[in-house]
């Protein structure tokens, strides 16, 4: 069994006492890797089809990584809820 200073005990509940989140992950999410996945794809995309000249292969994939892209805004901006109770009113009856 490891021995623990007593100063240290101290502090432990201080440590406890603050909430925990998750914004920094967040955070670093958003402002690393988000950028290098997408370098990360335009890379992939330029590499699959520039050089076989499959200009159509290339734009169906891109499509792709804008409705990726989409969804990602979505869920960073939080506006999903709202979206969501604009498309319900669309097929709902109220009043």
């Amino acid at each position: 069994m490891t021995a623990v200073p007593l100063e240290l005990v101290g502090q432990w509940d201080v440590l406890a006492q603050t909430g925990l989140d998750t914004g920094g992950l967040r955070g670093w999410i958003l402002n690393n890797l988000l950028p290098l996945l997408l370098i990360a794809v335009a890379l992939l995309l330029l590499w699959l089809g520039g050089g076989k000249g499959d200009n159509a292969g290339v734009m169906r994939r891109v499509g792709g990584v804008f409705v990726a892209l989409a969804v990602i805004g979505l869920a960073v901006s939080g506006t999903g809820v709202d979206i969501g109770t604009f498309i319900a009113g669309l097929f709902s009856t109220s009043g």
